[in-house]
């Protein structure tokens, strides 16, 4: 049987919020190993003049823990 762990990160994006997450699971992976789904529970927008130049994601990503 696996263990899994939650772990929440926080990233943004100038691009979008695809692109945010696909940052926060790359930053994750740097240091996590067996990363196995990211779920997204926030979005956000950073707005000046009347468009948005930032996209945030609060997401949750899950891995195995191995066990020893």
């Amino acid at each position: 049987m696996a263990t899994l762990k939650v772990i929440e990160i926080m990233a943004s994006s100038p691009k979008s919020w695809e692109d945010a997450a696909s940052a926060a699971v790359t930053s994750a992976g740097k240091t996590v190993k067996a990363i196995r789904s990211v779920y997204v529970k926030e979005m956000s927008a950073v707005v000046k003049d009347s468009k948005i130049i930032e996209f945030r994601v609060n997401v949750k990503i899950s891995f195995e823990v191995l066990n020893e």
